[in-house]
């Protein structure tokens, strides 16, 4: 079997639980885990820098990267909007809007499978190229910082969102 092929078969059901995670938290009331949050705001950060390195190959990749992250930080921005807030005794939860995250995953999972199915024949008869050209697209690259954007900017408002709460209750404490 071609290695270029067993990667995918290894690493499929990881990603199909991890998305199947991802999916299952936005849906209702979910309690802000600051150290969980800030470690997800930290991998997705280093996740995006390392991806961005592809730019210094080529600078369309870094241009869809870049168009990616900006709409991504503005669905960020909505998505805080649209979240609904609540604090339950001493813990600060919120509803995230089950839309936007949704819609992200599935247009990345599309965009992806779509690559696959493109570029399979090429990877499957072991031409030369056939995974580096999986990687070289701009349109993907502009989805994955979509996404990355999206995630950044919702993880990073949400635990501004906290502080600010845990701020206002200790001030009433003293009070």
């Amino acid at each position: 079997m071609n290695p270029n092929i067993i990667a995918p078969i290894v690493i499929a059901p990881l990603i199909v639980w991890r998305l199947y995670a991802r999916t299952r938290r936005s849906f209702g009331r979910q309690p802000i885990r600051p150290k969980r949050m800030w470690t997800r705001v930290g991998f997705l950060s280093v996740v995006t820098l390392l991806v961005a390195t592809q730019g210094l190959i080529d600078p369309r990749l870094a241009t869809g990267l870049s168009a990616g992250l900006v709409g991504g930080v503005a669905l960020g921005l909505l998505a805080l909007k649209l979240t609904h807030f609540e604090i339950d005794g001493q813990n600060d939860c919120y509803f995230p809007n089950p839309w936007i995250g949704t819609a992200l995953t599935a247009l990345f999972i599309g965009r992806l499978l779509y690559r696959l199915m493109v570029l399979y024949p090429q990877m499957s008869h072991g031409a030369a190229g056939g995974f580096t050209a999986y990687q070289r697209s701009p349109l993907t690259m502009a989805i994955l910082g979509l996404l990355l954007g999206y995630y950044i900017a919702y993880y990073a408002g949400l635990l501004i969102h906290h502080r600010r709460v845990t701020a206002t209750r200790i001030q009433s404490q003293l009070k």
